[in-house]
């Protein structure tokens, strides 16, 4: 059985970022929480906790020190709270994510209807909208869109790892009820290689397994992909989830990860495929 990594898989450089920011403010000493998990995988999240650093749900739970601003973002009012506690900041918000949360910004300061395309209970998209001073209409989809639209005046912006495709349905639909129509294409340029390359290695191999925290919205959404062209595909965080019933028959194996998957994480995962390959 042969196991064949995507071309573009496991972490991006935000994520990198991210974790670097932490690291070096660990290092530097004091307690240092992060508001949220850092990032979306739970053992990451833990190597982290056993260097040092905790995760704060918010700074009511933060006494003093370092607060780390995840990936995610926030709303821009927490890092104000957070200086007025003087705690000190380090603000990993992903740089693709900046980009989303200031044309919001813009947009909703101009006047138009801000729409954002992604999740609504996803904290890059909270955030997003609280830049957009917390009147966006938040869409996961083109059905998801209200009857009544505010004004015809609309800016679009989108969660940087949605798919090119949905953001593009959405687009088809506001056109014909808009007046005016800005669209901001923040789909991280990471996210739409990893999706390709995803897409790409699914459609030949004869399974497909997706590296990636449970609660990762982008791996979600590497799985999804994969499901479009191959059915025999598999979602799991760590090598004791793989099942060998699912490469019965299989001559070959797709491994793909998301954005938030360390590559030691995608190499135990094919050593353990190539195990069962080898039994």
């Amino acid at each position: 059985m042969r196991v064949v990594v995507a071309e573009h898989a496991g972490v991006c450089y935000g994520v990198e970022r991210a974790l670097r920011l932490t690291s070096e403010a660990a290092a530097a000493g004091g307690p240092v929480h992060t508001l949220g998990p850092l990032i979306h995988n739970p053992q990451v999240v833990e190597e982290l906790r056993s260097s040092g650093v905790e995760v704060a749900d918010d700074l009511s739970a933060v006494d003093g020190g370092t607060v780390v601003v995840r990936s995610h973002g926030v709303d821009p009012a927490v890092i104000a709270d957070a200086e007025v506690r003087g705690l000190a900041v380090v603000d990993a918000t992903c740089p693709f994510v900046s980009t989303a949360q200031r044309h919001a910004a813009d947009l909703a300061e101009l006047g138009y209807t801000v729409v954002i395309v992604g999740e609504a209970d996803h904290p890059e998209v909270e955030g997003i909208v609280a830049h957009a001073k917390g009147s966006a209409i938040v869409v996961q989809d083109a059905a998801s869109l209200p009857d009544r639209l505010p004004s015809k005046r609309v800016g679009v912006v989108v969660q940087t790892t949605q798919t090119a495709q949905r953001l593009q349905e959405v687009v088809d639909a506001l056109l014909p009820r808009t007046s005016e129509l800005r669209v901001f294409n923040t789909i991280c340029s990471a996210t739409a290689k990893r999706q390709k390359a995803a897409r790409e290695l699914a459609r030949s191999v004869d399974a497909m397994i997706v590296v990636g925290g449970h609660n990762s919205g982008n791996t979600t959404r590497l799985a999804e992909i994969c499901r479009e062209e191959n059915p025999n595909v598999h979602h799991i965080e760590t090598p004791e989830e793989i099942d060998p019933r699912w490469f019965v028959g299989v001559e070959v194996v797709g491994v793909t990860a998301g954005a938030s998957t360390p590559s030691d994480q995608i190499e135990r995962v094919v050593e353990a495929i190539e195990r069962i390959g080898d039994g």
